[in-house]
């Protein structure tokens, strides 16, 4: 299809049985084996996996980049996003992108033993993972796991993956994330949800008219949570350190413990015991400090009625302190290239 539509648009006029006459002698016959096709009612259930697509580049940099799949078992309507990994935290953010996509939530979904869903698989016990089963308890899914070593049970999304592969990556492309994510929404859109499926002979796109009652309703309800929370101690300098990168804190919060968290918009957050105190982009990179100087903003100077710090910590409205305020040292940025969690200079 591929061939013939770039072969179209240079000017062919003939048929598809010529252009499928002219390349049999160089396809590989493929080594298929019998299997009984199980259909499942509208509404029912969908089927996920992931596929490995390569490198690509995120932020100026190659990165491995891996796809997610989802296909409703009666329609055959296919949601794919590409992710730079498979976290626990990303594969629910992309279930949920997928229910949006469907406008709706099947009742149960097929998977196969990837561990951030199936912590044990054995003849007499099924073990998910908890986080994962509470998140598919909050949407009223039922998850399935596949017998190991069978993947004909989820042929549906297989067969996905391999029509990703062979039509949508023989496409030209701009090797980028973001241009990969854009790009494989127009393809959804314009081809893989429009063209007949080879079983149902109809449209995924207008089968997805007939199903689309018979699946539970999206958004009614808020987002499940899907940020994760890590602790650590701000250094005397007014950083925290994260992932090997470090985001500075307002200069009160030097020596405390905050809670930090990532969003899905590729962002932290830094919080005290009860509000956010500071939000940065995540760095990416050769990049390793970002600073907000706001968050020095009064550390070398005294307004009057300003509230200033006794001997014990404790904040006082008094206009003078009996302790001289220590006198902190003045350094250019770049000095805090080589400083991590505790560590000075």
């Amino acid at each position: 299809m591929v061939l013939m539509e770039e072969i179209q648009a240079m000017g062919y006029t003939g048929k598809m049985t010529i252009l499928r006459d002219f390349v049999r002698p160089y396809r590989e016959k493929p080594k298929k084996q019998a299997t009984l096709r199980y259909e499942t009612p509208p509404g029912k259930q969908a089927q996920m996996d992931w596929a490995h697509v390569g490198k690509y580049l995120v932020d100026g940099q190659d990165q491995e980049i891996y796809a997610f799949v989802m296909v409703l078992g009666y329609s055959r309507m296919k949601y794919i996003e590409f992710t730079t990994n498979m976290n626990i935290e990303t594969l629910m953010k992309c279930h949920m992108n997928a229910f949006s996509y469907f406008n709706g939530i099947p009742q149960q979904i097929l998977y196969d033993n990837m561990k951030t869903v199936v912590l044990k698989h054995s003849p007499t016990e099924i073990r998910f993972n908890r986080t994962f089963e509470d998140f598919l308890a909050y949407y009223g899914i039922i998850p399935k796991a596949c017998r190991p070593k069978r993947p004909q049970t989820k042929g549906k999304v297989e067969r996905v993956v391999i029509y990703l592969k062979n039509n949508f990556f023989q496409r030209k492309h701009e090797p980028t994330l973001v241009a990969l994510n854009e790009a494989i929404r127009v393809w959804l859109d314009q081809v893989a949800n429009q063209k007949p499926n080879q079983t149902t002979n109809e449209p995924p796109v207008l089968r997805l008219e007939q199903e689309q009652k018979f699946l539970q309703a999206w958004g009614v309800k808020p987002l499940f949570p899907t940020c994760r929370w890590e602790t650590r101690e701000v250094s005397r300098d007014c950083f925290v350190s994260y992932r090997e990168k470090i985001y500075s804190v307002p200069y009160r919060y030097a020596g405390q413990i905050v809670k930090v968290k990532e969003t899905l918009d590729h962002h932290i957050e830094i919080y005290d015991e009860h509000e956010c105190i500071a939000q940065h982009p995540i760095l990416t990179g050769k990049a390793t400090v970002h600073v907000h100087m706001e968050h020095y903003e009064g550390l070398h100077k005294k307004e009057k009625g300003q509230r200033i710090q006794d001997v014990q910590g404790l904040a006082t409205n008094e206009h003078h302190s009996p302790v001289p305020s220590p006198k902190v040292e003045q350094r250019p940025l770049a000095a805090y290239a080589a400083l991590e969690e505790s560590e000075t200079v």
